[in-house]
């Protein structure tokens, strides 16, 4: 069998993270990228520079600061205490959580662009037509933006799939639970089982190299449409 039981586990618990993760930034993420790129409030400046923060900051500095505000006695654990629930480092949620916070930019800055390039000229000749501001967003919008979100779609998927240092620090390493690709591969090259590591470590290879075959394509054929 090319690929055990383990291995299989890990990249099914992967696929689910990424794509509940990729859901919520898609919900999350397009409001967001929106007021971004149409606020002129000076408040805008550093909430842009905060969602852009994981792509610069270390994974491991932002899975700790997740696992102190998340644990018992940070202010979301301490909050989810008092609730009655359980607090979300090592476990299935707590990963997710921590996805959508490392993956966040790799949403929004694309749908960003493409509404930054929209401009203004279509929103006004639909609010000549008495479109309202929700009409706007979900019939002009959107559909105009569609190559930016479908971007956003892909690598947050993607990049949610190879996350390593995030997942350990606030996922750890259970089995079924939070154990995803990466920290299986960590695994079996810790245990000098380079035979597995290198099966899992191909899957990866293929699927990043297939993403981007992707995304150069879709990309490729929105251009060609833009100048036809």
């Amino acid at each position: 069998m090319f690929l055990s039981p383990d291995n299989l586990e890990a990249i099914w618990l992967t696929a689910k993270v990424a794509a509940i993760t990729t859901a919520i930034l898609l919900v999350l993420g397009t409001p967001l990228a929106w007021w971004l790129a149409r606020s002129k409030a000076w408040i805008a400046k550093p909430v842009g520079a905060l969602v852009s923060l994981p792509l610069v900051l270390p994974p491991s500095v932002l899975g700790f600061y997740l696992l102190v505000v998340m644990g018992p006695h940070g202010l979301v654990g301490q909050w989810m205490l008092a609730l009655g629930l359980p607090t979300l480092p090592f476990t299935f949620a707590g990963l997710v959580v921590a996805s959508v916070f490392y993956s966040l930019p790799f949403m929004v800055q694309p749908i960003l662009s493409s509404m930054q390039a929209l401009g203004s000229r279509p929103l006004e000749a639909a609010a000549t037509l008495r479109a309202s501001p929700l009409d706007r967003f979900f019939h002009v919008v959107l559909p105009l933006c569609r190559p930016g979100i479908v971007t956003g779609c892909i690598m947050s998927f993607a990049h949610t799939v190879g996350e390593f240092g995030v997942v350990l620090m606030v996922g750890g390493n259970i089995p079924g639970v939070t154990r995803v690709v990466s920290v299986q591969i960590f695994d079996h090259v810790e245990a000098l089982e380079y035979a597995d590591a290198h099966r899992l470590a191909a899957v990866m290879l293929v699927f990043a190299f297939v993403v981007l075959l992707t995304l150069q394509v879709y990309n490729a054929r929105q251009a060609r449409k833009a100048m036809a």
